[in-house]
């Protein structure tokens, strides 16, 4: 594992365990497993089917995304999808996706949590995982609109213009 590549991640199982490490982003999920250099060194291979969330922290010893708030207060600003992730557990995770289809066709679902100001920039749902997702929103979508022009019959003329 190269050092400029590899991010801080908490690793939030089923079993209520909670594995820290770093993680390669490129590589996140291969061959049906999140392969992980933990903090002690080692290198870790965790199933996809026991793993909740991988969340890409600031400080390892901070809390993972469960810890933190995991609803909007209000309609999100950021642009993208703002969707809500339903577990296999029966709890909820609300967040922002980017707005690109494309990209909902991977491993998993990769989205932005509510809390801003926490310890998780964002957080990977793997597929396995998920029970159901719903979008709740499209947030900084912009509406094209045809531009409204002036009627020939009610313009004025200049300069003799016919």
């Amino acid at each position: 594992m190269s050092g400029s590549t590899a991010k801080k991640v908490l690793v939030d199982r089923y079993d209520r365990t909670q594995v820290k490490g770093f993680v390669q982003t490129q590589t996140l999920v291969q061959g049906g497993e999140i392969e992980l250099l933990s903090t002690e060194g080692a290198v870790l291979r965790v199933p996809v089917g026991q793993v909740k969330t991988v969340s890409f922290v600031r400080d390892l010893n901070g809390p993972s995304v469960w810890t933190e708030r995991r609803e909007f207060l209000a309609r999100p600003k950021t642009p993208g999808l703002w969707i809500e992730l339903r577990f296999r557990d029966g709890s909820r995770l609300e967040g922002v996706a980017p707005n690109d289809l494309l990209l909902m066709e991977g491993q998993g679902v990769t989205l932005t949590p509510p809390d801003p100001a926490g310890n998780t920039q964002r957080v990977f749902a793997p597929r396995e995982s998920l029970a159901g997702a719903a979008v709740l929103g499209v947030v900084g979508a912009t509406r094209r609109r045809a531009q409204a022009r002036p009627e020939p019959a009610r313009q004025i003329r200049l300069f003799g213009e016919e």
